[in-house]
């Protein structure tokens, strides 16, 4: 009963979505792409779309060995595209998060095992939960040949353990470009516990996860 509870609430939110109000997007200075920062500079990098970039970002922040995970904007087709224009589903981005991380403490492996099994579910086509449209489909962007073979055998697997009842939907496509996400974006489940759509939605989804990978967590918990 409660889950339902939790779940009718979700359903609540699907106006809302992943989302601020308008002015609080409109009042603040957007990112730009460009060379990571310095601190990040050297490091491998991993870049998924798995539905709301909220949870997503706190799911690979969370793992042993990820240095930084920035929530943007990815698999589109417009340089510099905003929030809503993203939200607009015409320019064929997808929230994404983009996960900068030491190959020596984690592998792109257990990356994929976290995206496919903890970070979302692979299954829901152009969705996720109660957010709906193309923006919130599931994809993982390869940036070489041995990154797309790891990613379609990531997919056999689960898709052989019957993990999910249906199958992985998940795209496998080239990684292009990556736009960070305006500022208040970023970090957004953890500056905003109180948030309505964090606690119904984010929360249960990165719970999960810290459940399903307990040793993989920079804090045990």
């Amino acid at each position: 009963m409660a889950k339902l509870k939790l779940y009718l609430l979700s359903l609540l939110l699907v106006a809302a979505g992943c989302s601020q109000n308008t002015s609080d997007a409109q009042s603040v200075v957007r990112s730009t792409a460009g060379p990571a920062p310095k601190e990040l500079q050297g490091l491998a990098v991993a870049t998924f779309a798995g539905g709301c970039f909220w949870s997503c970002e706190e799911t690979f922040e969370e793992l042993r060995g990820v240095r930084a995970a920035v929530s943007g904007y990815a698999g589109g087709t417009v340089a510099h595209p905003s929030y809503e224009q993203v939200g607009s589903e015409n320019t064929g981005h997808a929230e994404s998060v983009q996960v900068y991380y030491d190959p020596k403490q984690i592998s792109y492996q257990t990356l994929l095992d976290v995206f496919f099994l903890g970070a979302h579910d692979p299954t829901e086509l152009n969705r996720q939960g109660p957010d709906q449209g193309p923006q919130y489909r599931s994809v993982a962007f390869y940036r070489t040949p041995q990154e797309k073979q790891e990613i379609e055998a990531a997919i056999k697997r689960v898709n052989a353990s019957k993990h999910y009842p249906e199958p992985v939907v998940t795209q496998v496509a080239p990684f292009k470009q990556f736009w960070p996400a305006e500022d208040y974006h970023q970090g957004f489940y953890r500056l905003h516990p109180n948030q309505s759509y964090i606690q119904a939605v984010s929360e249960p989804k990165v719970e999960k996860f810290q459940k399903a990978f307990k040793d993989k967590l920079k804090n045990p918990l």
